[in-house]
């Protein structure tokens, strides 16, 4: 990387900055998550070099302008490492993974002074719910059991219907509401709502592309289908692989 950034490196490589690298993070993350899904660990390798590639790139750039280096990052997670895990490289005792998680979320306030209350602000929306629900659950501000939230599901669901036809504002929040009692849901039954959608996704591409395929073989466009073909083929789609 040092030889790239140089003056005689590549031109491109030097007129990247923190924040023109950013998204490619996003997107080696997102990769290695679908080669993961996938079960393609060879695919999985590359992404993860992809995605380590990020990280040596970033650190080059505020090398170069004087922040902090590679070692440093090293050092950064290995020193988080063991502060957080005082039952692994210190006295503490614990037996169970959730007393882990609860003492590393109060690690993280009282020795590292990191308030939680932003923690799920540039997470997206559905991690950003997720981490919110686990924080209200740790205080106590949770349903004992997940019937309660199958009760607060049916009155969001009626309050969605109720919001049709009004102002957008309103839909907006309901819609809000509906989904975030979903992923609270999710929670409740230990299911990961990212997971799950990446799954359903995967599994509505798969069947509508054969409705495309069928299309395309008569030579017309999806929507020239009859709707009673569609659901034929998408009923045979559903007894396919997932």
């Amino acid at each position: 990387m040092a030889r790239l950034r140089s003056g005689e490196g590549c031109p491109w490589d030097l007129e990247q900055t923190p924040s023109t690298l950013s998204r490619h993070i996003l997107e080696e993350s997102y990769e290695a998550v679908e080669a993961i899904d996938s079960e393609d660990w060879e695919h999985l390798s590359e992404e993860l070099g992809d995605l380590l590639l990020q990280i040596v790139f970033q650190s080059r750039i505020a090398q170069e302008e004087g922040r902090f280096d590679l070692g440093d990052v090293v050092d950064g997670i290995t020193e988080k490492l063991l502060r957080r895990h005082p039952h692994i490289f210190g006295g503490q005792t614990v037996s169970t993974a959730e007393q882990v998680s609860v003492n590393w979320e109060r690690i993280k306030t009282e020795q590292e002074g990191k308030e939680p209350s932003d923690s799920h602000r540039g997470l997206p929306a559905t991690m950003g719910a997720l981490k919110l629900q686990h924080r209200a659950a740790r205080g106590g501000f949770d349903w004992p059991a997940p019937e309660g939230v199958f009760e607060k599901l049916a009155e969001e669901v009626a309050e969605l219907q109720g919001a049709v036809g009004g102002p957008r504002e309103d839909l907006e929040h309901e819609v809000g509401d509906l989904l975030f009692t979903v992923i609270n849901l999710a929670r409740h039954l230990d299911v990961d709502p990212e997971t799950a959608l990446r799954r359903t996704n995967r599994e509505f591409a798969r069947r509508y592309a054969e409705i495309e395929a069928e299309a395309r073989g008569r030579g017309v466009e999806p929507r020239d289908v009859p709707p009673e073909e569609k659901e034929r083929i998408w009923s045979h789609a559903k007894e396919g692989p997932a």
